[in-house]
């Protein structure tokens, strides 16, 4: 089996910023409400000409051009969504046009908020078996459009975004564990009801707004508290570390009393957890890799450091790995 590490990162987030007091002009909100339950204070719209393939070739893009190879060099590309521009064809065939990635196998992964670190952790076993050399996987959401502009509590939460990385076989460090979990009896608690087969768009699903997500907040926190730590812990182990051997971790950004939780449950210290969750709100599948190029751009991860990123979302899903950054 091949070594297999991160050896591009890249990210882009719309240009509109929806702070909490835009929130109050059309919501009954308030900006201390939402800081004080989740840790927001910004988020990011797309703007009404951009979809998740829009955003994901931006972040593609960039990726690549870090990785220092060629878009023809890609051999497969994944992208992890919940708001495709449409359910079929794939985004990420969208995107393998829109890079001139000619030579790449295109699929999108729908994971809730997890999607790219399923994406990711998917990508990373083609190159270790050696079907592909280079494997490009990306988050991307323009998830606000799958809210209820009506809805308190979850309008509030959410922004766009896409982060993307290029995987390729290394020579030291790179992945060091991973892990995929799955509760699918959780699976009411985050829910877009209508426009699939079950439950085909009418106006009576119009009439109801069941085309928007609907979500049980309590129960999401209860399986998203456990599974932060639970998850973190079960890599950390894996990979024959101890939480102090952690550089970074990067949790799924959702909530910021959520990231609060797993730090302490981990014994992870405040300056190793990386926070974004203040100014981009929860980009779903996008907050990880956005996180992770964030650190890298500002000259903050140095070779040989170790990475936990976890992640957690609708399904109920939940994915975790540790990598030794060679770059």
């Amino acid at each position: 089996m091949l070594n297999v590490g991160i050896i591009g990162v890249g990210s882009y987030v719309p240009e509109k910023r929806v702070t909490n007091f835009d929130m109050e002009k059309i919501l009954d909100t308030s900006d201390e409400w939402i800081r004080t339950r989740t840790g927001i204070k910004e988020r990011r719209f797309a703007s009404s000409e951009q979809a998740t393939s829009d955003l994901a070739t931006i972040a593609a893009e960039r990726a690549i051009k870090d990785a220092g190879i060629s878009p023809e060099d890609i051999g497969l590309i994944i992208v992890g969504t919940n708001s495709p521009d449409t359910l079929y064809p794939a985004t990420a065939c969208r995107v393998q046009a829109r890079i001139g990635a000619k030579n790449a196998a295109a699929f999108d992964l729908q994971a809730g908020c997890t999607g790219w670190i399923y994406a990711t952790t998917v990508g990373a076993q083609f190159i270790r078996t050696g079907m592909y050399k280079y494997v490009l996987t990306i988050g991307a959401e323009v998830i606000t459009r799958m809210m209820d502009k009506t809805d308190r509590y979850t309008y509030v939460l959410f922004g766009d975004g896409a982060g993307a990385a290029v995987l390729g076989n290394i020579e030291d460090g790179g992945f060091l564990s991973y892990e995929l979990y799955a509760d699918g009896s959780l699976a009411q608690h985050l829910v877009l009801p209508a426009g699939g087969s079950r439950m085909p768009l009418s106006q009576e699903v119009l009439d109801k707004r069941l085309q928007y997500t609907t979500m049980d907040g309590r129960e999401v926190f209860k399986f998203s508290v456990r599974e932060i730590s639970r998850l973190s812990k079960n890599v950390i182990n894996k990979a024959g570390l101890t939480a102090n051997d952690i550089d970074w971790f990067i949790p799924h950004q959702a909530n910021l009393r959520i990231i609060d939780a797993g730090m302490k449950r981990l014994g992870i210290p405040k300056e190793k957890v990386v926070v974004t969750i203040d100014k981009y709100g929860n980009s779903s599948a996008a907050t990880v890799p956005v996180a992770l190029d964030e650190i890298y751009r500002a000259g903050k991860i140095k070779k040989g450091d170790k990475i936990l990123m976890v992640s957690f979302g609708a399904g109920m899903t939940s994915g975790a790995f540790i990598v030794e950054w060679s770059k």
